[in-house]
């Protein structure tokens, strides 16, 4: 480290990671583990920005700089007033620049042996996209593939369980990966928010131990897989997790039992398929959300829409697919452990 100034390889070395770019900003992404601290709010940022356009760069400047001392002056009374003399923060903003800096300026004239994060955010997001390009190619998976309802992510989860290592793929990206997968009450993270969940995923994985990971498509929801990924996966033996039509539907009927809690926007969903199904079929659909006949209507869209569709699409992605050994499970089985154990005994 030189000065006030510090990069990714130093973080090991602070006691915290300071993040001061707007709460907007934060929550689409931010280093790991780091604190959101604004010098400036979200609308004062667009406020600055809009009078460095339009009135000049130096009031822009100048009103900035005092809404970032008042906003400094905040945290220093409240968020770190605790903090005793050998606080050592790392500080970083967009690029590394007045932001942080000025932050970085006031904490070491206080005392604390501050430092600001060379390049910023776009130095960690330039980290992370490398980190993609490569990590994924470093890992030997082994695929759960298997039609909708079959319980791949219960089999998957299990598998971690009984210490096998696993990539959960739709625990990252807050999704189930289908047009009904959304997690109730919860948004996804944005694209950069998701790629630094996989990157610190993949990093914290043992490359000398199998990666078990549930078959995704490119798109998991709103976000997508790096191309790098799933190149990792195509070239990956499979396991093709098979069960009944009967437990399949059972499955579908617990897992996605919500969806009836709100059917208007069951309906909505199940209507973004009317070019595919035609508007017969989905509003034959719809009287069944209406009639709250969820096993009628989740058997229907495994056999008409899901199934097809899995048919379709599975083998250009896996093309190890044909090849792949089958393993009968229960994913409603009352001891998914012993599944799991199962399973990690036939691959030894």
């Amino acid at each position: 480290m030189k000065n006030q100034l510090a990069t990714l390889a130093d973080i090991d070395r602070f006691s915290c990671v300071i993040d001061v770019r707007t709460p907007a900003e934060f929550a689409e992404d931010h280093l790991p583990g780091a604190i959101n601290a604004p010098v400036l709010s979200d609308d004062e940022r667009v406020v600055v920005g809009t009078m460095y356009k339009q009135v000049s760069p130096f009031e822009a400047t100048k009103y900035g700089a005092a809404l970032v001392a008042k906003n400094i002056a905040h945290h220093l009374e409240t968020l770190f007033a605790d903090k005793p003399i050998n606080w050592k923060p790392l500080i970083y903003c967009w690029r590394g620049g007045k932001r942080s800096g000025s932050m970085t300026t006031w904490f070491r004239l206080i005392g604390w042996k501050a430092c600001q994060l060379q390049g910023g955010y776009k130095a960690y997001r330039h980290h992370v996209l490398e980190r993609l390009d490569v990590l994924p190619g470093q890992f030997r998976f082994l695929v759960l593939a298997g039609l909708t309802g079959s319980g791949k992510t219960r089999l998957l989860r299990a598998l971690g369980g009984q210490g096998a290592q696993i990539l959960d793929l739709e625990d990252l990206a807050r999704h189930r990966g289908s047009l009904l997968g959304a997690q109730p009450g919860e948004a996804q993270p944005s694209q950069k928010g998701f790629d630094s969940r996989l990157v610190q995923a993949l990093a914290g994985l043992d490359p000398s131990r199998p990666v078990f990971v549930e078959a995704e498509s490119k798109k998991i929801g709103q976000v997508q897989l790096p191309e790098s990924m799933m190149r990792a996966m195509a070239g990956s033996d499979c396991i093709r997790v098979e069960a009944s039509i009967d437990d399949r539907v059972d499955f579908l009927c617990d897992d996605y039992a919500n969806l009836l809690d709100d059917p208007e926007r069951f309906k909505a969903l199940l209507s973004c398929l009317v070019e595919l199904h035609g508007k017969q079929v989905i509003a034959h659909w719809h009287d069944l959300v209406d009639a709250r006949a969820k096993p009628e209507l989740f058997r229907e869209l495994i056999e008409r829409h899901y199934d097809p569709a899995y048919r379709r699409s599975s083998r250009g992605l896996f093309p190890k697919l044909p090849q792949a050994q089958a393993f009968v499970f229960r994913p409603n089985a009352d001891d998914l452990s012993a599944e799991a154990a199962r399973l990690l005994a036939r691959i030894g």
